[in-house]
């Protein structure tokens, strides 16, 4: 059988998924948030980033990566969320939460504003393992998207996709979603190979990507 091209993350072993069950539901603290790059925190640990167009589920999958119902801050009102939002994961890991991006109603040089610090970051982190990049399995990948992954290609920032709200498709739906996203990924050489599926509300994927984290080195 021939082997699909970015495939679905396997579940992880009982092992891989309580390493990674411990180290994100442990001691998560938000630690500050930050509007430019002389604001970062030292580059003391490992970190990974979550980006994704505005009110693509974003804060939803931190909150059930941690286990907490508002580590991170949910909204209504897309692009809410200006900052880098650094979160402290025991005493290895810093967990990042970056912009949402997209967002259609914020004033222009809000947005540039933003987009500056974003590649700032992004090419300037050496500390940096990989960034996760949400898209929204209902919409697949959006030209905002490919944009932010050119920029990580550039940025030689490996990044993973990972599907949001897969509860709200059936099969049929999620598979056109994957074809379309796996087109997407293939013109870019900074993504990793596997895709994960997720689902805040059903807890779908949440194993798999705090095992990832987990075992990153």
């Amino acid at each position: 059988m021939t082997q699909l091209p970015f495939p679905i993350s396997e579940d992880p072993t009982p092992e891989a998924a309580e390493r990674g069950r411990k180290l994100m539901t442990g001691q998560v603290e938000f630690l500050k948030g930050v509007v430019a790059m002389d604001g970062l925190p030292p580059a003391d640990r490992m970190e990974v980033c979550f980006a994704g167009r505005s009110n693509v589920g974003k804060s939803s999958l931190i909150n059930a990566l941690t286990g907490r119902k508002a580590i991170a801050r949910t909204s209504n009102t897309p692009g809410r969320t200006q900052e880098i939002n650094y979160f402290t994961v025991a005493d290895s890991h810093y967990l990042v939460d970056l912009p949402g991006y997209g967002f259609a109603k914020a004033p222009i040089p809000i947005v540039e504003r933003w987009q500056r610090l974003l590649k700032a970051y992004l090419s300037g982190r050496a500390t940096l393992r990989r960034a996760f990049l949400l898209v929204d399995m209902r919409h697949g990948v959006k030209p905002v998207d490919a944009e932010i992954m050119k920029l990580l290609n550039s940025s030689a920032v490996t990044f993973q996709v990972v599907l949001t709200k897969a509860d709200k498709l059936g099969s049929a739906a999620r598979d056109q979603t994957l074809e379309q996203v796996r087109s997407a990924l293939a013109k870019h050489p900074a993504a990793y190979p596997e895709i994960i599926v997720t689902s805040s509300e059903t807890g779908d994927g949440i194993p798999t990507l705090r095992a990832i984290i987990a075992d990153l080195t």
